[in-house]
C-alpha cells in the first residue's frame, strides 16, 4: 500500500497547510471543525480509505454474515496505522489519543458498522488493554503483529449467566506449576473466531468476594483446550464474527498473567471507561450514515409534483437527525478531549455511550421513515442501520447499567466521593472542576469545610449546600 501514514503522531501544526474536507463529504453539508489540522486529515484518510475499500461491501458483509476480505483489509488498516492509534511508538503504535481513536472508529463504522465493531474489539479492549496492563515482555512480543494487523485481537469477559453482572463469572483457572488450567466458557465475544490473541478472564480464587479473584490472561489461538463454537446468527452487527470460547484442561503459562493475580477487576475496570468512549464513536458513524443515504433521497424522490425533502414534516425529521447527530458528536469529541488531557470520567464515558447509542437508534428509525416503502426492504441500508445501532444500547454494559453509573455517582449517600466526581461532569465548562478534581475527602453535614482547604479556588457567593448542590454563600452560614 505504500508507505503508513501514521508512523507516529504529528506535532501540532504538522498540518499546517491542511485545509478541511470539501463539504459534500458530509451529507449535512457542514464541514467538522478541528482545532488541529492534523484531524482533517486523519478523517479524510479514513474517509477515503473506507470509502473505496469497505463501504461498497457493507450490504454484502450483512447479508453473508461474513467479510472473505477481512485479513487482507485488517493488514491495510495495519499499513495505515490506524490498529496502534493509541500505542508507543516502539511497538509500532503512533502515540496518539483519544480522540484521534474516535475518529477512525466513527469513519470505519460509517462505512460498516460491522467492521467496526470489530476494529473497536481490535484496537481498544485487546491492543489498548496490553499497553496499559501488559510488562515489558509481552508487549514486545504480542503488539507489533496486533499493531500491523497480521494479527486480530479480542477480549473475553461475559459468560452465558455472566453479562453486566460479570464479576459473578464461573470460568476458573487453578494454579499447576509454572501454568494455569482453564476451564469454562466465554459468550458473546467479539471477534472470536478470528482472533490469535484473547484477554481472557477466569477466577483464580473460588473463596475471594465477588469483585475479587478474578485474574486475566493472555491466551493464543491453538492453545491446547482452547476452541470456538459456532458463530452467531445476530441480529445486526453481521460480519463482525461473534462467538462462543471453549477452554478444558486449556494450560496457560504463567507468565502470560496479565497484570497481577486476582487483581484481575482493575485491570478491566481501568479499560471498561475507554471502551465506551471509544465504542460511542460507533454510533456517531450510523448516525452519519443514516444522513448520507436518506439527505439525497429527500431531493430526489418526488410526491405531489415536488421533492419530498421541502415538506415541512420530512424538514422536521432532517432537522432531528442532524441535531442528534451533532449534539452526540461534540459531546463524544470532548469528552474524548478530555482523556487526552487526563481528566478520565466514568460519568462521562458511560454518559456518551448511553446518549449516542439511543440517538443512533432514533435517527435509524427516522432515516426509514424518510424513505417510507424503500427504507422498509433490504435493498437499501436503512434497516441495516437500525439493527446495527441496537447493539450500542446492549454492548459494553446495557444502556440500564449506564444510568445506574451516571445516577450513583450523583448521590451522596452512594459515594463519599461524589463531590469530586461531580468535577469530572460537565467537561470544559464547570468553572469549579480544578477544585473539585482535587483530591479533597468531603463530609455533606458540614459544607463549610470545603472552604477550610480550598478558599482560595472557590467565589466567595458560592458553596456547596448539604444536599450537595451550588446555592449561594448564605445557605452555608
Amino acid at each position: 500500500m505504500g508507505p503508513r501514514f501514521l508512523t507516529s503522531h504529528p506535532k501540532d501544526g504538522a498540518f499546517d497547510n491542511a485545509t478541511p474536507p470539501h463539504p459534500t463529504l458530509r451529507s449535512t453539508q457542514f464541514p467538522i471543525r478541528f482545532s488541529s489540522s492534523f484531524l482533517y486529515q486523519l478523517r479524510e484518510m479514513m474517509y477515503k480509505f473506507c470509502q473505496e475499500n469497505l463501504a461498497p461491501k457493507a450490504q454484502d458483509i450483512d447479508r453473508d454474515n461474513i467479510f472473505p476480505e477481512l485479513k487482507e483489509f485488517w493488514k491495510k488498516l495495519g499499513d495505515l496505522g490506524a490498529h496502534g492509534i493509541t500505542a508507543p511508538v516502539e511497538y509500532g503504535g503512533t502515540g496518539g489519543g483519544y480522540l484521534d481513536h474516535v475518529i477512525i472508529m466513527e469513519e470505519i463504522s460509517r462505512a460498516s458498522a460491522a467492521i467496526g465493531l470489530s476494529y473497536g474489539a481490535h484496537s481498544n479492549l485487546c491492543i489498548n488493554q496490553l499497553v496499559r496492563n501488559g510488562n515489558e515482555e509481552q508487549k514486545k512480543k504480542y503488539l507489533p503483529k496486533l499493531i500491523s494487523g497480521e494479527h486480530m485481537g479480542a477480549l473475553a469477559m461475559s459468560e452465558p449467566n455472566a453479562g453486566s453482572d460479570v464479576v459473578s463469572m464461573k470460568m476458573k483457572a487453578d494454579k499447576q506449576g509454572d501454568h494455569y488450567v482453564l476451564n469454562g466458557s466465554k459468550f458473546w465475544i467479539t471477534n472470536g473466531p478470528d482472533a490469535d490473541v484473547l484477554i481472557v478472564y477466569a477466577k483464580t480464587d473460588l473463596h475471594a468476594k465477588p469483585a475479587h479473584g478474578i485474574t486475566a490472561f493472555i491466551i493464543e489461538k491453538g492453545m491446547p483446550g482452547f476452541s470456538t463454537a459456532q458463530k452467531l446468527d445476530k441480529l445486526g452487527m453481521r460480519g463482525s464474527s461473534t462467538c462462543e470460547l471453549i477452554f478444558e484442561d486449556c494450560k496457560v503459562p504463567a507468565k502470560n498473567v496479565l497484570g497481577e493475580i486476582n487483581r484481575g477487576v482493575y485491570v478491566l475496570m481501568s479499560g471498561l471507561d475507554l471502551e465506551r468512549l471509544v465504542l460511542a464513536a460507533g454510533p456517531l458513524g450510523l448516525m452519519q450514515a443514516v444522513l448520507d443515504n436518506a439527505i439525497p433521497y429527500l431531493h430526489v424522490r418526488e410526491a405531489f409534483g415536488q421533492k419530498i425533502g421541502e415538506f415541512q414534516l420530512l424538514q422536521g425529521k432532517m432537522a432531528d437527525m442532524f441535531t442528534r447527530l451533532s449534539a452526540c458528536r461534540q459531546y463524544v469529541y470532548n469528552v474524548a478531549r478530555a482523556c487526552d488531557q487526563g481528566h478520565l470520567s466514568s460519568m462521562d464515558c458511560a454518559g456518551v455511550i448511553l446518549y449516542s447509542a439511543e440517538a443512533a437508534t432514533q435517527v435509524a428509525l427516522d432515516g426509514i421513515q424518510c424513505l417510507g416503502g424503500n427504507g422498509y426492504i433490504n435493498d437499501y441500508p436503512m434497516g441495516r442501520f437500525l439493527r446495527d445501532a441496537k447493539l450500542y444500547e446492549i454492548g459494553a454494559g446495557t444502556s440500564e447499567v449506564r444510568r445506574l453509573i451516571i445516577g450513583r455517582a450523583f448521590n451522596p449517600s452512594l459515594s463519599g466521593q461524589a463531590l469530586a466526581m461531580f468535577g469530572h461532569t460537565w467537561l470544559g465548562v464547570n468553572p469549579y472542576r480544578q477544585m473539585l478534581c482535587l483530591p479533597v475527602q468531603v463530609n455533606f453535614k458540614d459544607p463549610t469545610a470545603l472552604f477550610k482547604t480550598r478558599r482560595k479556588l472557590v467565589p466567595k457567593h458560592i458553596c456547596y449546600s448539604p444536599g450537595g448542590y451550588l446555592g449561594d454563600i448564605s445557605a452555608c452560614k
